[in-house]
């Protein structure tokens, strides 16, 4: 296991920790699992494998960072382990959400590796098994996305917390949950039907990933600690202008990342025709300005297929200016969010703390 110490704000050390309480607490299934099936176990090694082996922990970090914002360290009775647990129980909706979008997406790699659903449908194949692989690997692998729900509620629940934070941190973690699927579904209606609003756009930011990326986390961490209204608010603004900044980080990415950072394919965005607000301040410019250009990135977005097509596309939406001023709203958000912070009392080692998060955040450098 990964010492920690409480007090030690060194936020390089929070994943590790985080890895050890999400194996521990994998491992305390194994024996209800084997009972069911050797299958069971067998799909679940997939979901072990996808929480254990990648991601930045960005929302333990957060919902940690509320925790300490809120005087928990000094003030709070709460068992440190289960705070670091409940912490900890977020990966498991991150898995939900990241494994049920793959497949929603038909994506193929996820964080440099075959999605959940291409890997076990890769094993239908090697195996010749009977009727559809790639049914088999989208049916699987929904399956594992619930499981990692349910195990979400589990890890929270089970997690050693008094019944009283357990109270405070209930509408934290009931919103968050609400909103990162409303906003799955608000982001599959806007691709279905096209649908060019800034407005819808900046929602799905709002609901699908800044949510619960940054805003519930810290909103949950805060309550546990039994922060004050104020604190929680200003800590649900910094999440929420953080938040979002940090999901139009993820539009640029979608479209001009580097695959060798982002785990996906280049222009994975334009493939999958996301309504993002990149797109939609795109399409706004190339209106008022190249109608031909405008006309193009219509025709393309959600059918390219081909890399040279994904890039001159990528490059149609470049020219009109749209990725300049996302720039600029990242860094005007960002800068609102920091803001935030200066509403409220907090250690000044806890504001260096969210400031660097913030930083970390937007600039992609997690």
């Amino acid at each position: 296991m990964s010492t920690f110490d409480a007090h030690d704000l060194d936020l390089n050390r929070i994943p590790a920790v985080v890895h050890d309480r999400l194996s521990g607490f994998l491992d305390s299934k194994d024996e209800d699992i084997a009972a069911i099936g050797t299958p069971v176990s067998d799909a679940v090694s997939y979901l072990r494998s996808f929480v254990l082996n990648g991601g930045k922990r960005i929302r333990p970090l957060y919902a940690w960072a509320g925790f300490v914002a809120a005087g928990g360290l000094e003030h709070s009775s709460e068992k440190i382990e289960a705070v670091l647990d409940a912490a900890a129980s977020l990966e498991f909706i991150q898995a939900c959400a990241l494994i049920h979008d793959d497949i929603i997406d038909s994506s193929d790699t996820r964080r440099g590796a075959p999605t959940v659903h291409r890997a076990v449908e890769a094993y239908h194949r090697e195996h010749s098994l009977e009727g559809s692989a790639a049914h088999f690997g989208e049916s699987v692998s929904i399956l594992a996305g619930d499981m990692a729900l349910v195990w979400a509620e589990d890890m929270l629940q089970d997690s050693g917390l008094s019944a009283a934070a357990l109270q405070r941190s209930r509408p934290a973690w009931r919103g968050m949950r609400t909103e990162v699927i409303g906003g799955q579904l608000l982001d599959i209606y806007l691709e279905a039907h096209a649908n060019e609003s800034v407005e819808l756009a900046n929602s799905v930011n709002r609901f699908k990933t800044a949510a619960y990326t940054i805003e519930r986390p810290l909103h949950l961490g805060a309550s546990i600690a039994g922060a004050s209204p104020e604190l929680i608010g200003a800590l649900r603004n910094y999440g929420h202008d953080i938040g979002i900044a940090f999901q139009l980080r993820d539009d640029l990415l979608g479209v001009f990342g580097d695959p060798a950072i982002t785990g996906k394919p280049a222009g994975d965005d334009l493939r999958e025709g996301k309504r993002t607000v990149l797109l939609a301040k795109a399409l706004e410019r190339a209106d008022r300005n190249s109608p031909a250009a405008a006309a193009a990135i219509r025709a393309g977005i959600g059918k390219v297929t081909q890399p040279a097509d994904i890039a001159e596309l990528a490059q149609l939406i470049r020219e009109t200016g749209a990725e300049a001023e996302i720039e600029e709203m990242i860094a005007n958000l960002t800068t609102s969010g920091l803001e935030h912070l200066e509403t409220v009392t907090m250690p000044a080692e806890v504001k260096t703390l969210l400031r660097d998060l913030a930083i970390r955040s937007t600039e992609r450098r997690m």
